[in-house]
């Protein structure tokens, strides 16, 4: 079986894999919805961890796709890219839509699927150089 996820290490900052990310996103088509500092929102209930952000993306097209297709399937969307530091290191995740699209068998998702993991991967590639 395929890695849920796709996940590479960046010899960037963490801060620098951050905006890498959130600047390669359009250049592929998709848009950044919103950041979510995770680090920061535990800190603020007394819970301390290394940086960690989700990064919330997303493309209009590929979304009403999916929704036309089954609205259920909703609860893949956005499409999350977590950048986090773990021991030294800054890494650059993201979830693999094909694996998610095994979710909702016979809905037609599995073209879309794949077209949005090829993008995301691209987008975690890109920002790690």
């Amino acid at each position: 079986m395929q890695d849920f996820e796709y996940t590479v290490e960046t010899s960037k900052s963490f801060d620098d894999a951050v905006r890498a990310v959130e600047q390669n996103t359009p250049a592929h088509g998709f848009r950044v919805l919103h950041t979510h500092d995770v680090a920061a929102t535990l800190a603020e209930k007394g819970f301390q961890r290394e940086p960690l952000k989700i990064i919330e993306i997303c493309n209009a097209k590929y979304a009403h796709e999916v929704l036309e297709k089954d609205v259920s399937a909703a609860l893949m969307l956005p499409c999350p890219i977590v950048v986090l530091q773990h021991g030294g290191y800054t890494r650059i995740s993201t979830m693999r839509p094909t694996l998610m699209s095994q979710m909702y068998p016979g809905k037609g998702l599995d073209e879309i699927a794949a077209l949005v993991e090829k993008t995301a991967i691209a987008i975690v590639d890109a920002s790690a150089k």
